[in-house]
């Protein structure tokens, strides 16, 4: 029995030993053990696919396989068996990459094949290359001619051992990929390949680079281009704190500009952080037939990658996926519009004049849908603020302050036993006297949208009891409040 034979027959025995009420309701979970980085996320012969970076024998990082789910909507999905395992000698891990539909009809993988081994010459050798697998939206063979690019198709200085994470798409006719490297200066550089059929690949140049200013190595690359603006989403790691944008640590960022169709010469216009969240990292986009642009990513931190529920069998999921959009040159992201189809037992209050600290009633449950809208005119209110997954003596706490246009979100008190970041802040705006807020709560995770997209944060709650469940909103002076909520039912 191979790798992958053995990891299809683990996961198909054990999937069935976690209950549907021990995962989330509409997030993607490992079918068993571990996942992190999300891979080949991919229309494909009507199927939307989500691979993802998959341990499945524990609920910690290990060497690495691709899990495999599809689904029609973004919202139901289905398990399907796992898709790649390292079992040929170029490969001691099948790291991330992405994937493509070619015109002949077949799902062309696009992966890094990670080898890690003791070497005459140095103690411990890495080595990255890419290599590709083709199928049929289940059953995947890796091509006879891996690893299609190797160290010698690097520029000079670059790192062999920091080669990774191939993002592909298809444009004027050429298949290309962007991938991350390791520049001579130690930080990170976007490499542009290109080719005619998907298997032979050749470098154009450098897309963009860090020039340590980022972080230092980038991951997870991405390009595409949107409402008339090209963007390049990146992870950087070991970033420094940039306040209020950029906390230290590993960051998500998208650079937005402009890029030339033959020369790919790309101009940075803005650099944003994507997810201002605690647990947000390896964004991936994909494109849709209806033309939607639409990203998911690892709702997790590595810093915190060690802080698991006792005695789990799944561990980390990924974010709820998100139509992207370009506005005043910032990348605006919300909910997919499917999950709307999933709200059940609508609660709505207009108009409702909050003062203090108070319940609404039928406004509770963690698998939920909330909408507020916070109406500051002719209020004196400074502070305003939600209290989620609150029982007596557990909360996550939101505080808006209309004075600063600071959001802080507060996770000391939500039943975490673990040294970890609880706390972090970051800048919104204001505009006509109203804020807007989208919370969705899904057992183990929360997710916030402000302004109708303008800035998210993500974040899970694997300590906080289910039976949390709770919400208060508060402010400091009389506000009115429109509140819509409802349960997502699958």
């Amino acid at each position: 029995m191979n790798r992958l034979e053995r990891a299809r027959e683990y996961e198909q025995t054990h999937k069935e030993e976690i209950s549907e009420k021990d995962r989330p309701v509409y997030h993607v979970s490992p079918a068993t053990g571990w996942m992190n980085d999300p891979n080949g996320f991919s229309f494909y012969q009507g199927k939307i696919h989500l691979f993802y970076q998959y341990y499945p024998y524990a609920t910690k990082w290990g060497t690495m396989h691709w899990g495999h789910y599809v689904s029609d909507d973004f919202i139901r999905w289905a398990f399907m068996p796992a898709a790649l395992a390292p079992d040929e000698e170029y490969e001691s891990g099948c790291y991330s990459g992405s994937a493509i539909e070619t015109e002949d009809g077949k799902h062309l993988i696009m992966y890094t094949a990670h080898l890690e081994k003791e070497a005459e010459a140095a103690p411990h050798m890495i080595r990255e290359t890419q290599c590709i697998a083709l199928g049929d939206g289940r059953d995947y063979v890796k091509y006879k001619g891996n690893p299609v690019l190797t160290s010698a198709d690097l520029p000079e200085g670059s790192s062999k051992a920091d080669f990774r994470d191939p993002k592909i798409w298809r444009e004027n006719g050429k298949y290309y990929a962007v991938i991350a490297s390791m520049a001579a200066d130690q930080s990170g550089q976007l490499l542009l390949y290109s080719s005619d059929d998907g298997l032979s690949w050749q470098y154009e140049k450098v897309l963009e680079a860090c020039r340590n200013e980022y972080g230092e190595m980038w991951e997870c690359p991405d390009f595409f281009r949107l409402d008339g603006k090209a963007v390049v989403i990146v992870s950087p790691m070991h970033m420094r704190e940039k306040k209020p944008e950029f906390h230290s640590g590993h960051n998500v960022i998208a650079i937005v500009g402009s890029c030339s169709e033959r020369t790919f010469d790309f101009v940075r216009e803005n650099i944003q952080n994507v997810d201002y969240g605690f647990d947000f990292y390896a964004a991936q986009t994909m494109e849709m037939p209806d033309g939607r642009r639409v990203m998911t990513a690892w709702m997790q931190s590595w810093a915190a990658s060690n802080c698991q529920p006792l005695h789990a069998k799944w561990f980390c999921m990924m974010t709820i996926p998100r139509e992207l959009s370009v506005r005043n040159g910032r990348i605006i992201q919300n909910p997919v519009r499917e999950l709307k189809k999933y709200r059940k037992n609508k609660v709505v209050y207009k108009g409702y004049n909050l003062v203090g600290t108070e319940e609404l009633d039928g406004i509770c449950g963690r698998s939920a849908d909330i909408e507020v809208t916070v109406r500051t005119e002719a209020s004196e209110c400074t502070e305003f603020k939600m209290l989620l997954a609150a029982d007596d003596n557990i909360c996550t706490e939101i505080l808006c302050n209309l004075e600063s246009e600071m959001i802080t979100v507060d996770r000391s008190c939500s039943g975490l036993r673990h040294d970890i970041v609880r706390r972090r802040q970051f800048k919104f705006n204001k505009a006509d006297d109203i804020v807007k807020f989208r919370v969705l709560l899904d057992r183990f995770s929360v997710e916030l949208f402000v302004n109708d997209g303008e800035q998210a944060f993500s974040m899970c709650l694997y300590d906080t009891p289910q039976s949390a469940e709770r919400i208060f909103f508060a402010s400091d002076k009389p506000v009115k409040l429109d509140v819509e909520k409802y349960d997502i039912c699958i």
